[in-house]
């Protein structure tokens, strides 16, 4: 369960690999030394870069630097999902970032990229739509589309820096704490009372220094961290139609004020308003 490097070919005949991954309830704590495009379609799933936990909706597009230890987006899905990612190495064109000024921006976007960036807004679904045709073109057409992408990562303003800090492997190959033991446990017992201590005797350390590990690794508490994968799996059950009352004590909270005051915390909205606005845009699409 502990941090893999992934081993990244390019596709044959071209200098990057585009493809469809689905690992679904496979838990992928890894890294690579090439730089990876990431956009995946789910009603909500949960974003791990580096030192930063979130959780997306509906859909996700991040660019994330080489070596950047992350989790796989569809990590633990119950619901149907689409993912596309672009894998290229720092020199897939050779010198031409450094020597050749129209891709200044694109050069100044890599070298933000080993934070982690998010993008939002009519930038995410401009590109989604980019992805999606890439597929279609031959390999020089494809290349053209990825630059074309890239410049337009590196001119938007609806992009958000994951990491305060560079987050790349060397801060997590000695990772005593094993994410993937935690999430294991989380997953498994998210719905009762996980237990700090279990966890802690798990990776063998003492429950000081598991909190204190884990706070430093994580920049969250472990109570932090298991009421934000509850929330996580909430959306899920309220886009399942599950009522707000099912859906807190589905996942474990036995106070439905104090999920509901949480849920507003995490989210910036109440479960029932999250899970009416989705049900409404639902039938829009329909």
């Amino acid at each position: 369960m502990k941090i893999q490097r992934e081993v990244v070919l390019p596709d044959p005949g071209q200098s990057f690999r585009l493809f469809r991954p689905s690992l679904k309830n496979f838990f992928y704590w890894h890294y690579h030394p090439e730089y990876e495009l990431v956009y995946v379609e789910a009603a909500t799933g949960i974003r791990h870069v580096g030192q930063h936990i979130s959780s997306y909706q509906e859909s996700d597009l991040v660019l994330i630097g080489p070596n950047i230890p992350h989790l796989n987006f569809d990590y633990g899905l119950k619901t149907e999902y689409k993912q596309i990612v672009v894998q290229l190495r720092e020199n897939f064109l050779g010198n031409a970032f450094a020597d050749t000024p129209e891709l200044f921006s694109i050069h100044k976007l890599f070298e933000k990229s080993i934070y982690g960036i998010s993008f939002t807004g009519k930038t995410k679904s401009l590109i989604a739509e980019r992805l999606k045709q890439m597929q279609q073109l031959n390999h020089f057409d494809q290349l053209l589309m990825l630059l074309n992408i890239f410049q337009e990562l590196a001119i938007s303003d609806e992009a958000t820096v994951l990491n305060e800090q560079d987050t790349s492997v060397k801060l997590f190959l000695n990772d005593k704490i094993r994410m993937g033991a935690v999430y294991k446990y989380i997953h498994a017992n998210y719905n009762e009372s996980p237990d700090v201590n279990h966890i802690a005797a798990n990776v063998h350390l003492s429950t000081a220094a598991f909190c204190r590990y884990f706070k430093r690794q994580t920049k969250m508490t472990f109570t932090d961290f298991v009421n934000q994968y509850r929330i996580t799996q909430a959306k899920t059950l309220l886009l399942q139609d599950k009522s707000v009352s099912e859906t807190c004590y589905g996942v474990g909270f036995e106070s439905l004020s104090y999920f509901n005051k949480l849920f507003k915390k995490i989210t910036g909205e109440n479960p029932s308003d999250f899970k009416r606005k989705y049900l409404r845009q639902k039938q829009l699409k329909v």
